[in-house]
């Protein structure tokens, strides 16, 4: 429903149609509002999700939470602590990517460093080292670089810090079979 109140000049009648409410200060200008629905919140439903569609173009450094889906242009380092990064088809990254998850559909000229899991999918490219506990390389993706793929943690503590093997002595060695050389 919808009020709306106009001034009235002193000694002059009320119209037929404000009859019945209260007369307003006869300066105001008010526009009343009432409702009869309540009011829901805007923000009661937020995405997590954060885009950036293949128009933007980027120099300096990148921080996310949750998801984000990129398919711009970034000359910077691109980083979260707990996100999962979709570089789009028509991504082009030249820089660091740190990431919780990595799924790469587009390009990315620097090395990917991922806590879980990197994707390259096909057509996809990465020049660059890459660092994952799980990766996945469908057919058509290219990549140029050397992987480190480490699938649980304690294969991380091995690494590390191998442990030592005794040495062989002269006599435990396996005997040698064909000709000299």
């Amino acid at each position: 429903m919808l009020n709306k109140l106009f001034p009235q000049k002193s000694g002059e009648t009320p119209r037929a149609e404000d009859a019945g409410r209260e007369a307003s200060p006869p300066d105001s200008h008010v526009l009343e509002l009432t409702t009869t629905t309540p009011k829901k919140s805007v923000m009661t439903e937020t995405t997590t999700k954060n885009n950036l569609s293949n128009d933007v173009e980027i120099k300096g450094s990148i921080k996310f939470a949750n998801e984000f889906v990129f398919d711009g242009k970034v000359e910077g380092e691109i980083t979260s602590v707990d996100g999962v990064l979709t570089v789009g088809e028509n991504a082009d990254v030249r820089g660091e990517v740190k990431s919780k998850t990595v799924i790469v559909k587009g390009k990315v000229h620097g090395n990917i460093t991922v806590q879980e899991r990197c994707e390259l999918h096909a057509r996809s490219q990465l020049i660059g080292d890459l660092k994952a506990t799980r990766l996945v390389i469908e057919e058509g993706a290219t990549f140029v670089g050397k992987s480190e793929v480490t699938p649980n943690k304690s294969g991380l503590k091995d690494v590390a810090h191998p442990t030592p093997q005794p040495a062989q002595t002269p006599q435990q060695q396996p005997q040698k079979i064909g000709a000299p050389r």
